[in-house]
């Protein structure tokens, strides 16, 4: 794949980083990445991975536009109140890139159709609003051995984590599902944090399309917007997770293909 002269001209400050360079942006190009969730995370994640030139970018999310959403889900816009998230993403990245190539789920995620959707994809964003869903996420990209963001976001705060399936720790070795805390339903979060989370998330993903950089493998980092502070937890696969535990599997290195 050559680049156009559209495209050099578009992604001109990629091509100018030499650890991207021109077979770098080409090769975002022909990456695809699935979003779970055209919410808060899903929406910073959607456009900053649409603004980098990943060639196809899967859209999932079965709810419609509310005026709530608003405050923190910078994909929608009050004249898209009523409609599905998914048909409004899709208007708002095509505006601004209409090349990109845009799949559309206006379906939940569930154990009958993750593994055939994820597939495809090279990786996964988990902008998920639920512990049930991103366990579901988990799973599924364990059993297709593709790579995922995992992100959270609460009140001040959020946390990211990516994972390599079968090479480094996974959600299943933070969390247990048996122990799903209660849903923090009116107790914000403030937009920002969905801001610099989801953000994170894209950087991860373009980070492990392109072989870059330390991302978050077995590190959980958390963000506190009150106190502005981050820190990077580091996180040991567990072997008695039901998903990834295993005595085989070793510490990550960094700048591996995937």
């Amino acid at each position: 794949m050559q680049l156009t002269a559209e495209e050099r001209a578009r992604y001109n400050r990629h091509l100018a980083l030499s650890e991207i360079g021109e077979s770098g942006q080409e090769k975002l190009l022909s990456s695809k990445v699935l979003i779970v969730g055209a919410g808060g995370l899903g929406s910073p994640a959607a456009f900053y991975l649409a603004a980098a030139g990943v060639g196809t970018i899967g859209i999932m999310d079965d709810d419609q536009v509310e005026c709530s959403n608003l405050q923190r889900q910078i994909l929608h816009t009050t004249a898209a109140i009523g409609t599905k998230k998914v048909d409004s993403a899709q208007e708002r990245l095509q505006a601004l890139r209409p090349s990109l190539i845009i799949h559309s789920y206006p379906i939940r995620l569930t154990a009958g159709n993750s593994l055939e959707i994820i597939a495809s994809y090279d990786f996964v964003v988990d902008a998920t609003d639920s512990f049930s869903s991103k366990f579901l996420i988990s799973r599924a990209c364990h059993a297709a051995g593709k790579p995922y963001s995992h992100g959270g976001i609460q009140q001040f705060s959020g946390q990211a984590m990516t994972v390599i399936p079968g090479r480094t720790a996974c959600c299943h070795c933070l969390f247990h599902e048996d122990d799903e805390p209660p849903t923090a339903s009116g107790e914000g979060p403030i937009g920002a944090i969905a801001g610099v989370i989801g953000s994170i998330q894209a950087a991860e993903a373009l980070k492990v399309l392109l072989a870059l950089g330390d991302p978050l493998y077995d590190t959980l980092l958390t963000c506190n917007t009150l106190t502005m502070e981050f820190r990077k937890v580091p996180v040991r696969c567990d072997p008695r997770c039901p998903v990834c535990g295993s005595p085989n599997i070793q510490p990550f290195t960094s700048n591996h293909e995937v």
